[in-house]
């Protein structure tokens, strides 16, 4: 058997509030953690929704009402939602436009709940925050209209990174961990229909942007890359071949990273137990210390989840286990299972 480390909280919980998160987390999976979320809860428990409806709220933006809308598919075509995308109104200058993302404000209020905690003895010594932060690109294919694209991404990610400088100004260096959720540009290059307007230098400004985001981190703060394929019900927006496209993602961005990138977080859909799925991990090149974290565990499926582990081991020597993404859009009830199912094979590979 190879060697199954420890566990990782992908970002958002379906939990009433962030307390809630730490509590439930640290006590049933407290010896295996090494991050720790706030589970997103609240206004944001649909991961980037609650950007689109800051533009919606913004002076300078408006519904695109007289183009065709962002129609959001799964994987086998069934129809998620509907809306119409939000873009620059006419005549404003994108040089003189603003955005508050709201991305810093939360992190440092769920901070403060996090040290009480930590103090309390609820949240184990050692436990560093997580802070997950999307990219600028994935607002704009989820939400903005091609022909704002480029303008979008030119105002956004300057605030975004303005809040990373907030978040990592105002929290310990040593208790913080940065992710940043990779989702959109994996359906970029999974040529996802509805992002079916990407450039042709789609990679190059992919593998720029993820190097960009890693190096504004600064070196001594943990920092990883989750990478997605969407969740809005449980289920994949785009189904991969293998993990392919991921690792070529990775490989496509590590040259430019000026610093190091602590963990890597990739999905595995439920039905993925063969070696073909894992096969191109063999070829991705994580420096040492990196930690790998495969998102293998699925809702009340421990045969499969123990399949799924056996296949990883045939390609790769060592990572530790997540789910594939995170659990706000999750049925509740079924948040239960989910810490069950980390807790009974992290404690069967460790018995």
């Amino acid at each position: 058997m190879c060697d199954v480390h420890h566990v990782h909280m992908v970002g958002s919980v379906a939990l009433p509030d962030g307390e809630t998160v730490f509590r439930t987390l640290s006590q049933e999976l407290g010896p295996w953690l090494k991050r720790l979320p706030d589970g997103e809860t609240g206004e944001r428990g649909r991961w980037i929704y609650w950007q689109r409806e800051m533009l919606i709220e913004h002076p300078d933006f408006e519904l695109a009402t007289d183009i065709p809308e962002m129609v959001l598919t799964e994987w086998n075509g069934r129809v998620m939602r509907r809306a119409p995308y939000v873009r620059l109104k006419a005549g404003v200058d994108p040089k003189s436009v603003t955005i508050e993302t709201g991305y810093a404000p939360a992190a440092l209020a769920s901070y403060k709940e996090f040290c009480k905690l930590r103090d309390e003895g609820a949240i184990p010594e050692g436990v560093k925050f997580q802070v997950c932060l999307p990219t600028a690109i994935s607002s704009a294919y989820q939400h903005v209209a091609p022909s704002s694209i480029d303008d979008f991404i030119a105002i956004y990610e300057p605030s975004l990174l303005g809040d990373l400088k907030a978040i990592v100004d105002g929290i310990p260096h040593q208790d913080l961990s940065i992710q940043w959720d990779i989702c959109q540009e994996v359906l970029i290059y999974e040529d996802y229909p509805p992002y079916g307007h990407r450039p042709d230098t789609y990679k190059q400004q992919i593998a720029a942007e993820l190097a960009r985001i890693g190096n504004a981190v600064p070196a001594d703060v943990d920092m990883g890359y989750h990478l997605c394929y969407g969740s809005p019900a449980d289920a994949h927006l785009a189904m991969p071949k293998d993990t392919g496209i991921m690792v070529e993602m990775v490989e496509s961005f590590l040259p430019d990273l000026t610093r190091s990138m602590n963990f890597l977080h990739l999905p595995v859909p439920p039905d993925r137990t063969d070696d073909a799925y894992f096969a191109p991990l063999k070829q991705l090149t994580l420096s040492e210390g990196c930690e790998l974290y495969l998102g293998l565990i699925h809702h009340n499926d421990t045969d499969g989840d123990k399949a799924r582990v056996e296949a990883a081991c045939r390609a790769v020597s060592s990572f530790g286990i997540s789910t594939e993404c995170g659990w706000g859009r999750t049925e509740p009830q079924r948040v239960p299972g989910l810490i069950g199912a980390y807790r009974k094979l992290m404690e069967g590979l460790t018995a």
